[in-house]
């Protein structure tokens, strides 16, 4: 038996036009204001970007490290390495027999994230990497502007996120290969998930920040503050709000765990900290030694603009606890600086690890928004080619690490 085709579509003068997909006009409005709400933050990475690139490749000898070979520098190169060929099997030694660094003290989400824009794209792994850094710098500035222009209104929120990306010295760190674009991200995600009550969002970006970083331990402390807050508002107890917090405090002690179980030793992870960078808590001695040196004997230009800007981030951090700051906000960029500068690492390295706590950022957006457009435009004009030239200055001239 022959089966009967389909009646051909009517055609012509009398035709019944054929029923249209009634989600394609929704799903075409959501688009457009998706990307209407992205739109400011990616006009302030491509000029940001742009503008340190340009800045950056004035700066660079000629006969030097290119621009690809600058944005992989140190910790960049290391990151790569681990997306290409995994991590060490256990702890490392120096030929003395003594207990060297080596790279289970980085932690994984960054190097997936590398893998896997290696898988999707096919670029080299370098290339791959400077990418991975460039897409979630883009997610970061999204969260962060949606997040602040919640808080405190678009005005301040486009401010706010010029500041974050341009003027920051050290900003420049978000082009590079490193984990603080991811970071800044996945906290800031966190965050305005929080914010909007979306509470196992909120955990799994957190839980995802505490494999990227072990400052994340800041972002489960924002996420427990707003989920507190909550809770006593309703006068009840909710689960998802209790699991987003429980889902939050997994990442860093899942990676510590994976690192002791592979080094054969609990502490592993700490051990290779303090061999390699020197780096343990020290409840800012170390901090408060570099101040005072460099204060009272300092005569290079890194160490002492390192303190002085240093000192202007903490009078920042200051200020928010005295303008009405969002509490989990607060506690998020309070705790990104307290563990910064309570810790034993590199002095010259805190300016980039302070890069994503924003916090500090605000009383100068807020002021900046309140001042008349003029004003602010020249501001924002001569901070960020200050922020630019800074971050070139100390990839180019500096010789150490960053």
């Amino acid at each position: 038996m022959t089966a009967l085709a389909p009646d051909p579509a009517p055609s012509g003068p009398g035709a019944i036009p054929a029923p249209r997909d009634p989600s394609a006009p929704a799903v075409r409005q959501r688009g457009k204001r998706i990307f209407r709400l992205a739109l400011p933050a990616l006009a302030v990475y491509a000029v940001t970007t742009v503008l340190h690139l340009l800045v950056l490749s004035a700066m660079s000898d000629p006969d030097g490290p290119g621009l690809r070979e600058r944005l992989l520098a140190w910790d960049g190169n290391l990151y790569v390495s681990i997306a290409q060929g995994g991590y060490a099997p256990g702890y490392s030694y120096a030929e003395d027999g003594s207990l060297t660094g080596n790279n289970l003290a980085f932690f994984p989400l960054f190097p997936m994230l590398i893998r896997a824009v290696h898988a999707v794209t096919g670029l080299g792994w370098g290339t791959s990497g400077i990418v991975a850094a460039h897409l979630a710098l883009i997610a970061a500035l999204i969260a962060v502007h949606r997040l602040i222009a919640a808080l405190h209104g678009t005005r301040t929120a486009l401010i706010a996120i010029v500041l974050l990306a341009g003027a920051q010295p050290m900003s420049l760190s978000f082009l590079m290969s490193y984990s603080e674009s991811l970071f800044l991200a996945l906290a800031a995600g966190t965050l305005l998930a929080a914010h909007r009550r979306a509470w196992l969002t909120a955990g799994a970006l957190a839980l995802l920040a505490g494999l990227t970083r072990p400052a994340a331990a800041a972002v489960v402390a924002a996420l427990a503050v707003a989920a507190g807050a909550h809770l006593l508002r309703e006068r009840r107890l909710r689960p998802r709000p209790l699991a987003a917090v429980a889902l939050g405090c997994l990442g860093t002690p899942l990676y510590l765990w994976w690192v002791g179980q592979r080094a054969g030793d609990p502490g592993a992870w700490f051990r290779i900290q303090e061999a390699g960078w020197g780096t343990h808590w020290d409840n800012g001695a170390a901090f408060l030694g570099f101040l005072g040196e460099t204060l009272r004997r300092g005569d290079g230009w890194v160490s002492v603009s390192t303190a002085v800007l240093l000192l202007a981030l903490l009078c920042a951090t200051l200020l928010t606890w005295h303008r009405g700051t969002w509490p989990p906000l607060l506690v998020y960029g309070t705790g990104i600086v307290v563990l910064t500068l309570a810790q034993s690492n590199y002095s010259h390295s805190k300016l980039r690890l302070l890069i994503p706590a924003v916090l500090f950022l605000v009383p100068a957006a807020r002021a900046l928004a309140a001042a008349r457009t003029r004003t602010a435009l020249i501001v924002l004009c001569a901070a960020t080619l200050f922020g630019c030239w800074y971050g070139a200055f100390m990839l180019t001239v500096w010789k150490y690490a960053i």
